[in-house]
């Protein structure tokens, strides 16, 4: 009989990354959730988890405490025995928006500390326990996705240093990808766009109108299960002559149009 597919998702607790671990419980994979705390929020998706047929695990963490990487990728593996996906969804926007010409190191050094430093240490950890499982690589599909932004194409002056981080994440798939094909490892890169999350809700206002005024294609807010299918989508297997790419759920925001 065939084990149930396992995948991690750091960030996992709340918002887009609920919607990820759920759409994965829904395809079948047992989920392990990577967040800094176990508070109520993180018991509402785990409990989520389960409520779609899967087993679900809490593992407390920081990526950006890069010299916990390797506990962390032993508590991945060891939840149910082994790791098929990791989803690199963790990550943090600036504090304060404000003039690029006044961006502080301390900023800089957060945002990239976490969003590009921690996760790829991280990824590097897991990836050489994937690669050390001798296993069949398709039985299941072995996959790494990572969520970057729609900033890693539109420009966000205001906040800058967010946007160096993310589109970093977009070479950081492109390398790993050359890495681990040979280990039939894929890896994806996900851009999310306008999502109804915690982080875009102080700037619901501004969307809003643009939504209305035709800045997408798709005249709507995207949600975090939206980016959920299509990280589930890609965890199972199921664009399988692809690695290294990226995939745009921003409702048709990055089209250029005149």
């Amino acid at each position: 009989m065939r084990r149930a597919p396992v995948a991690a998702v750091t960030g996992g607790r709340q918002g887009i990354g609920r919607g990820i671990a759920f759409a994965l419980a829904e395809a079948g994979f047992d989920v392990v959730v990577l967040d800094l705390v176990e508070d109520a929020s993180a018991a509402e998706t785990l409990a989520g988890i389960c409520e779609r047929g899967r087993k679900a695990a809490f593992v407390s963490g920081d990526i950006a405490e890069i010299e916990r990487r390797e506990e962390i990728a032993d508590a991945f593996f060891a939840a149910f025995g082994t790791l098929d996906c990791l989803v690199n969804n963790a990550g943090v926007s600036v504090r304060v928006r404000g003039d690029l010409l006044e961006v502080t190191p301390e900023s800089f050094d957060r945002v990239i500390g976490i969003n590009l430093r921690g996760t790829f240490f991280l990824t590097q950890a897991v990836a050489k326990r994937m690669v050390a499982d001798p296993r069949a690589p398709a039985d299941p599909p072995r996959s790494i996705v990572t969520i970057s932004s729609a900033n890693t194409y539109l420009v966000g002056p205001d906040r800058a240093e967010y946007c160096f981080s993310k589109i970093a994440l977009s070479m950081m798939t492109k390398a790993f990808a050359l890495r681990l094909g040979e280990h039939g490892i894929r890896t994806y890169e996900i851009r999310p766009g306008i999502i109804r999350t915690a982080m875009t809700v102080v700037a619901a206002a501004k969307y809003d109108r643009l939504i209305a005024e035709g800045i997408t294609p798709e005249a709507r807010w995207g949600e975090p299960e939206d980016v959920g299918r299509a990280v589930a989508t890609l965890a199972q297997g199921l664009v399988p002559f692809s690695t290294g790419d990226a995939f745009h759920i921003d409702g048709g925001l990055h089209i250029p149009k005149l």
